[in-house]
């Protein structure tokens, strides 16, 4: 297929649509345009470094209230981030009974089943996580900004599609 100088007025100059879906799951974008191979290396690509960033660091990775800088970047993975943050801060925190901000639970301090209660355990109980060595709490941190700053690219990629990449996608 020989390109002529109208293929560029085929190309929409914004594709909204792409870009609230690939703001709501990595590569949802790309695949609404019919980009598959493309929409499965990018869901791969951010999805498996957030998600090693929650394997390396753990789920205290994501904290919106004590790390609220970081994760404003992790927020940028989506749906995927707010859920993780909302499992955070509802199942794996303390309410301290002063404030009833949330927060980590204290050494001993474990949650009672039938009360929800974070109480003083048996000898020997440990609390249900805590947060990961120094340098691994960061290195997940940081992978997990880094998956949102990545996908916001992926976002404007997929909102504002190129002219000679929608033309290849049309040919293949």
């Amino acid at each position: 297929m020989n390109p002529t100088t109208h293929d560029h007025l085929e190309t929409p100059p914004l594709d909204p649509i792409a870009g609230i879906l690939a703001i709501i799951l990595p590569g949802a974008g790309h695949l609404y345009q019919g980009q598959l191979k493309r929409a499965l290396l990018v869901a791969g690509g951010i999805l498996g470094l957030f998600f090693g960033g929650l394997l390396i660091g753990g789920i205290d990775v994501i904290d919106s209230r004590q790390d609220r800088l970081w994760f404003m970047g992790q927020v940028l993975v989506g749906p995927v981030a707010l859920a993780t943050d909302f499992v955070h801060q509802n199942h794996f925190k303390a309410l301290d009974p002063v404030t009833g901000v949330p927060r980590s639970p204290k050494p001993g301090e474990i949650k009672d089943p039938s009360t929800g209660e974070w109480v003083v355990g048996p000898a020997g109980s440990r609390p249900p996580i805590s947060k990961s060595l120094a340098k691994m709490n960061e290195i997940g941190i940081l992978y997990c900004t880094i998956a949102g700053m990545l996908n916001l690219i992926v976002v404007i990629d997929a909102a504002f599609p190129s002219a000679g990449r929608v033309r290849r996608g049309r040919v293949s």
